[in-house]
């Protein structure tokens, strides 16, 4: 078994805000490993910066928080796993049936088409669009 955990719930295990405390929480339950693709990791760091920019945090306490991420990447938290062009087949398929209904931005398509192509068997997320899509497509939700 394996997780696909999206950027909303990851950053919110290394940046205190409103979700923090239900992403660690659920982070116990959920299936191993939790798997990590290079957007996600681009979308981690871009996210953390975002903090910084928007004063929700310190550069200081952003610096930590990207630390303690690379440390549990390197110790295996972890498992990365490389993207081919099937996920953005898959992205583009899961538009053309979906987003006329339900609004779906790319980086939502690109995601639930991640955890597909990588045969996750739970997605986790806080992002409501990313939930309905990833429904409409079969897979697990979990949302902390």
């Amino acid at each position: 078994m394996s997780t696909y955990a999206d950027t909303s719930f990851l950053v919110s295990l290394y940046v205190f805000d409103s979700n923090s405390v239900r992403a660690a929480a659920t982070l116990a339950n959920l299936p191993r490993p939790i798997l990590l693709t290079p957007l996600l990791q681009v979308e981690i760091s871009n996210a953390f910066q975002l903090r910084v920019f928007r004063k929700d945090s310190t550069a200081d306490k952003i610096k930590a928080s990207s630390d303690l991420f690379g440390r549990d990447v390197r110790a295996g938290v972890f498992e990365l796993k490389s993207l081919g062009s099937e996920v953005f087949r898959q992205a583009s398929d899961n538009a053309m049936r979906r987003t006329a209904m339900l609004g779906t931005r790319t980086l939502d398509l690109l995601h639930v088409a991640s955890a597909i192509f990588l045969r996750a068997d739970v997605f986790c997320t806080f992002d409501r669009n990313q939930t309905k899509l990833a429904s409409a497509e079969g897979l697990k939700v979990v949302i902390p």
